[in-house]
């Protein structure tokens, strides 16, 4: 078996997953959520989504909150 991989650094490694299955919330009916760990320092991030969003949309929620 392969060892972990340690991050050095903030933002080295990270952890996504998606938490689908919500009730409908907020002004828009997020029913998702995108879950960003940092693995160095344990950060979290919960950014609401829609389930149905297209993979463009998932990749710019990321790029303008996280990046």
């Amino acid at each position: 078996m392969m060892k972990i991989q340690e991050p050095s650094r903030p933002w080295e490694i990270v952890h996504m997953d998606w938490v689908t299955g919500l009730p409908p919330g907020g002004d828009r009916g997020y029913n998702a959520c995108l879950v960003i760990v940092d693995r160095f320092i344990k950060t979290q991030i919960f950014l609401p989504c829609h389930k149905d969003d297209t993979a463009m949309n998932k990749a710019l929620l990321i790029w303008n909150r996280v990046v």
